[in-house]
């Protein structure tokens, strides 16, 4: 029993290590041939935003606006490829994250 207990605190470490790793990681997506681009944390913060001058139109905000989206959408799924790849081998593959909060 002892033992169990000692391989869940050393999981746990590790657990906690991995989500400093990706709190501090940082994934870039982009849309339109990257006229946007978003620069976003492992923990999912936004902490960039970049448009091209070519992007902006004035008549056509519609189109800026959905360019903006979707390369939220794609640092969105940046972090979780690299959220799946870090916490992955601990997790072993049990639904991501063991029901924990952020993980």
């Amino acid at each position: 029993m002892q033992q169990i207990m000692k391989q869940a605190q050393q999981m746990q470490q590790q657990l906690a290590a991995a989500q400093e790793e990706l709190a501090r990681a940082e994934v870039t997506g982009s849309a339109g041939g990257e006229l946007v681009t978003v620069t976003m944390t492992g923990s999912g913060e936004v902490t960039a935003v970049t448009i091209a001058p070519a992007a902006v139109d004035p008549d056509d905000v519609e189109s800026l606006q959905d360019l903006v989206v979707a390369a939220v959408r794609d640092a969105q799924r940046a972090v979780g490829e690299l959220t799946a790849s870090t916490m992955g081998p601990l997790t072993g593959g049990l639904g991501g994250g063991l029901g924990l909060p952020g993980l």
